[in-house]
């Protein structure tokens, strides 16, 4: 069976996806009145080494809560002996599970990222610290209003855009953490697919909408997935990490709501003498 995937969109932040799937689809077995909510965690493509964040977990508010009730608000903490995610491993169809717990039948109204301060990123070898603003240590509230069924088991995914993510502060040499994150609300669809020669790679994958452009990389061997997206004629541009192959660009390619479209193998081709003189 098909989940159905909701999002919602929310001007200043990142991706959540939403995805229900009926419970018989599941193993587990979910309290009378409540519904399982389980949270992941991807990324969109960076041009850093390594992106290392502090997770300390997820915070979730339903409907008809105060939010400045902090009682109210549901834990769902981090539990891993090492709480930081070096996000720009979470590409390729890798995803981070941050846990799941189960909630009143009802809906949500609000979540929360709750990030520690120990968040660094790696270029060149070299670490540099990311300076959190005061205004992120209460955590990322992002506004939902996602209906939960009794019974019914919900995924939600958050897309940290790491790139748009870090901000450089002027010549000071510094850097400021101030997490992007896109929300959509509407069935979506999920593009995969396989990029060779595994040479190319790591390959960074766009998919283009108009305005709008969601990314990843492929994996070691090659494979990409890209959740979340919204119906329409796509424009699909790989760009490999050698000089040695050119980039790809494929045009007015239709993807369908609400299912998933695996592309035939992509090759990409070797550069010419030419273009590597010119490079």
């Amino acid at each position: 069976m098909k989940c159905l995937i909701k999002s919602f969109s929310l001007a200043a932040i990142a991706v959540l996806l939403f995805s229900s799937c009926d419970l018989e689809n599941r193993e587990e077995r979910i309290s009378d009145g409540h519904a399982k909510v389980n949270v992941f965690l991807i990324d969109a493509p960076a041009s850093y080494d390594e992106v290392w964040i502090e997770v300390l977990g997820v915070q979730i508010l339903t409907k008809g809560n105060d939010e400045s009730n902090e009682s109210a608000w549901i834990n769902l903490p981090y539990k891993k002996e090492e709480q930081k995610i070096n996000l720009l491993a979470l590409t390729g169809g890798n995803s981070e599970h941050l846990g799941g717990v189960e909630v009143p039948a009802g809906a949500i109204s609000q979540i929360r990222l709750m990030l520690g301060d120990d968040n660094y990123i790696i270029q060149n070898g070299v670490r540099s610290d990311l300076k959190t603003p005061s205004a992120q240590q209460s955590g990322l509230k992002l506004k939902v209003d996602k209906p939960l069924d009794a019974g019914v088991s919900y995924d939600i995914v958050i897309d940290f855009d790491a790139s748009k993510s870090i901000v450089k502060a002027g010549n000071s040499g510094l850097f400021i953490l101030k997490p992007v994150l896109r929300v959509v609300a509407e069935e979506l669809a999920t593009v995969e697919g396989t990029v060779l020669p595994l040479e190319a790679g790591p390959v960074s994958v766009s998919a283009i909408l108009d305005q709008d452009t969601v990314g990843t990389f492929t994996d070691d061997n090659g494979l990409f997935i890209l959740r979340g997206l919204k119906g329409g004629n796509y424009n699909f541009w790989f760009v490999p990490n050698s000089e040695d192959f050119e980039g790809l660009l494929l045009e007015e390619i239709s993807i369908p709501v609400g299912e998933t479209t695996k592309f035939d193998p992509i090759t990409l081709d070797e550069a010419s003498e030419e273009e590597e003189e010119e490079g």
